[in-house]
């Protein structure tokens, strides 16, 4: 009797584990097509006659439906769900990256993209949400958040490289329909190793909610688009973000009335939650930022190549994969209240050591220590946040809980862009006027120093708020 249920405990392990692959490389996909059309722009511009508008909606058509429609597939993976959304999500990217490939017209490649945040949007959310429920355990779930976020923090580094090597050794195409083996193997396998989850009580979708909800997003993610590539005064940013704010001003007023709401304000107003989720925004502000920012600089004022700028960022991709290793044992040691503090300061250290990166300093001496400094402290603070952005969760709002969580880092990433660039920019064209020679590497300076800032605004926040936040017995002591 022993043997057999130490035989189905041993499967029931392997089968999780084996779970956490498949969605973990699912996740490194999704992830590398964040930014895989980077290096590859230049090549379809060629191939395909697009214009410089076309080019941005490459990378803007892709964000706009994977930001714009996160909190719907979320709440939709609860009442469908989880794993059928997941599926659909995945068929739907890889269908989306085939007309990519074989694109032959500009609208096309631009449709393509579009219908792949969109089914990034549904396979994200479900495939956290799975995880958050196949390792309940506060330790266990640790660990898997912690393989989670470093496997997609190696697709966002490796896009860059692939990008580079496929599109420099064979054709741009080929970045999208390497996507084919893995979504269909996901499609095959994953329904033999997770059963299906969903709200245990039937509900059904806010429709009101979920259309202001959706329109808020859409054109908070469009207008914050439009701010980084115009500026925050440009009438085609300052209108759909005002149209934001508009929209959320009603979604809160009709989620408070609403008998079944998209998203209750209760969920939103746990402490705890809310104040991961707050840290969330302002680290993801930063550090999108800075990874855009870093790749221009090494580009346009150290004269490194596409592929060696890509390659520059490998150890990076090292530094998270370490501190993911370290963040559960930290969080372990001293509490998710310290060892979040500690990580996020480490962060900004990392920031303020790659602000100093001056024209004429060598990859090793410059660039390397603040990259690995700042790789480390952010490999640190993702499997934490996540833990505590997700806890509390249940069987009924586990969906909803990623895609909150989600949307916090899409919505901080573009802000961060946004802005940060614009600042860096700003402070490049004063000191040019001036007759500087230094000018774009001081508002690169510059703009990382901000980023630096808003990390340590993001501990101080923790160590202010998060130990007066009660998590649910089990969480790891903050």
């Amino acid at each position: 009797m022993t043997s057999v249920a130490t035989t189905a405990g041993a499967d029931a392990v392997g089968r999780r584990g084996a779970a956490l692959v498949v969605l973990c490389f699912v996740q490194f996909m999704l992830v590398l097509d964040d930014n895989v059309v980077s290096v590859a722009l230049p090549s379809m511009r060629d191939d395909l006659g697009l214009g410089a508008a076309g080019l941005a909606w490459v990378v803007n058509a892709y964000f706009l439906a994977f930001g714009g429609l996160l909190l719907l597939f979320g709440r939709m993976a609860d009442l469908l769900g989880r794993r059928r959304v997941f599926l659909t999500g995945v068929a739907l990217f890889g269908a989306a990256s085939l007309v990519c490939g074989l694109a032959q017209e500009p609208w096309q490649l631009v449709a393509g993209r579009f219908v792949q945040g969109a089914g990034s949007a549904m396979a994200s959310p479900a495939a956290l949400a799975l995880i958050a429920l196949l390792f309940p355990g506060s330790a266990e779930r640790a660990r898997a958040f912690g393989i989670w976020g470093g496997i997609a923090a190696l697709g966002g580094t490796m896009g860059l490289v692939i990008s580079g090597a496929l599109t420099g050794l064979a054709s741009w195409r080929w970045i999208f329909l390497i996507n084919l083996p893995v979504a269909l193997a996901a499609v095959v396998l994953l329904p033999r190793l997770v059963p299906e989850s969903r709200a245990g009580r039937a509900a059904r979708l806010d429709v009101p909610g979920a259309v202001l909800g959706t329109g808020a997003l859409v054109a908070l993610v469009y207008g914050l688009l439009r701010a980084g590539e115009s500026s925050w005064g440009d009438a085609t940013a300052a209108g759909p973000l005002v149209l934001a704010v508009v929209l959320a001003v009603a979604f809160v007023a009709v989620e408070a009335r609403a008998a079944e709401p998209l998203v209750p304000l209760s969920f939103l107003s746990f402490r705890f939650r809310a104040v991961a989720n707050g840290a969330t925004l302002l680290f993801s502000a930063a550090l999108y930022a800075m990874a855009f920012l870093l790749m221009v600089h090494l580009q346009t004022v150290l004269g490194y190549r596409p592929l060696a700028a890509g390659l520059a960022y490998l150890p990076y991709g090292a530094g998270i994969l370490a501190g993911m290793w370290l963040s559960s044992r930290a969080v372990a040691r001293l509490g998710m209240r310290p060892a979040l503090v500690m990580s996020f300061l480490i962060t900004a250290a990392g920031l303020l050591l790659l602000s100093g990166v001056a024209p004429d300093d060598g990859y090793a001496s410059g660039v390397l220590p603040g990259m690995l400094v700042t790789s480390i402290g952010c490999g640190l603070s993702l499997p934490a946040l996540t833990v505590a952005a997700l806890t509390g969760t249940t069987e009924e709002n586990a969906g909803l809980g990623s895609a909150v969580l989600s949307s916090v880092q899409q919505i901080g990433g573009a802000v961060g862009v946004a802005v940060l660039v614009a600042l860096a920019t700003r402070r490049r064209d004063g000191l040019a006027v001036e007759g500087s020679p230094y000018a774009a590497t001081e508002g690169f300076s510059f703009a990382l120093v901000v980023a630096a800032v808003l990390v340590a605004l993001g501990a101080a926040v923790i160590a202010a708020l998060l130990g007066r936040a009660r998590p649910p017995e089990g969480t790891p002591d903050v």
